[in-house]
């Protein structure tokens, strides 16, 4: 897998934190490089059952593993303050030195309206995002250099000052998008580009976008990381994979945005109405694991270096390696 990177993607709504350690660890002993981590405060839908703090949990990974660490992804502006997103990562990057990168969203009020602040339209919430982005790349910059630094914009504050921990190289900092505006505001702006799977006309416009922006700022999308998080339910049987699907990750089947949807039982009210037949194009439900090779091998074609993996059943162990001996090594760049 040389030139690549396929990553576990460690779901924190459906594993309890210890668990989720262990099994990072078990993924990268079996061949997975990386892990991403979820950041979420609910789980979509109550029978997922968890929702543990991200950055407790990664602070954990990085000392069961050595691969690299991200948030997969964070919303920084309501729940936690820019600022306090900043001290996070860096403190992070300072326990484990070039292993972490900073994933952005705009976020879901699933996760974010918990705190009771007011949940804004999408374009206001990109805006947002960007800002926090620019709030928090001032903070690494200022702080690598020793010295203070505020902001005053739109819709953050922040009075002089510096992270006092930082480390030698500040984290790279990604933005996750699944619309091709804010993918080429993206290129323009931060390290890389996050997101999630999709029929390739679509990504190959987001990808086209992102180096549209990368090109206006003078660099090469070609050497920006472009990451995937790709969701997958394989089993020994399809039946069983199709049942993972339904019971475990219905929201992968709703063909709508919930962004707006506030709580895992509003989800779950809507999940009963997902049928196997609403997975189609969105999610491989497959028992062959030669299929899944073939599907993330289309994904790494297109331009992703790095997929970060979610088996949305319970079996992750035995799915972990069958992958690691099965799939990965026929995997190329």
């Amino acid at each position: 897998m040389t030139g690549l990177q396929i990553g576990y993607a460690a779901m924190l709504e459906r594993f309890a934190p210890a668990e989720a350690v262990a099994l990072a660890a078990h993924a990268e002993a079996h061949g997975f490089s990386g892990v991403m981590a979820s950041d979420h405060f609910q789980p979509w839908v109550p029978a997922q059952g968890e929702s543990s703090f991200v950055w407790s949990v990664l602070g954990a990974m990085g000392e069961r593993t050595r691969g690299a660490l991200g948030t997969g992804v964070t919303t920084p502006g309501y729940r936690m303050h820019p600022a306090t997103v900043a001290q996070a990562s860096a403190t992070l990057a300072a326990l484990n030195p070039g292993r972490h990168w900073l994933g952005i969203g705009s976020g879901d009020a699933l996760n974010e309206h918990v705190v009771g602040g007011y949940w804004p339209e999408a374009p206001d919430r990109i805006n947002r995002m960007f800002e926090a982005v620019d709030v928090i790349k001032k903070l690494f910059t200022a702080s690598a250099a020793g010295r203070d630094v505020k902001h005053a914009g739109q819709y953050f504050r922040l009075e002089s000052t510096r992270l006092w921990t930082m480390p030698d190289v500040a984290p790279p900092i990604y933005v996750a998008t699944a619309g091709p505006i804010t993918a080429k505001r993206a290129g323009k702006t931060v390290d890389g580009l996050i997101t999630t799977g999709a029929p390739r006309e679509k990504l190959e416009h987001l990808l086209s976008r992102f180096a549209g922006g990368a090109r206006e700022s003078g660099r090469n999308a070609a050497t920006l990381p472009k990451v995937l998080q790709l969701h997958l339910s394989w089993a020994p049987t399809d039946e069983e994979a199709t049942a993972n699907a339904l019971r475990e990750w219905p929201n992968g089947g709703m063909r709508f945005a919930g962004s707006d949807i506030r709580s895992p039982f509003e989800f779950d009210q809507i999940a009963r109405m997902v049928r196997p037949d609403d997975f189609e194009g969105r999610m491989l439900i497959s028992s062959d694991p030669d299929a899944h090779r073939a599907h993330i091998q289309s994904f790494l074609d297109l331009g992703f270096d790095t997929v970060h993996l979610h088996n949305v059943g319970r079996n992750q162990r035995e799915w972990i390696e069958v992958f690691g001996r099965d799939v990965l090594p026929k995997l190329r760049r």
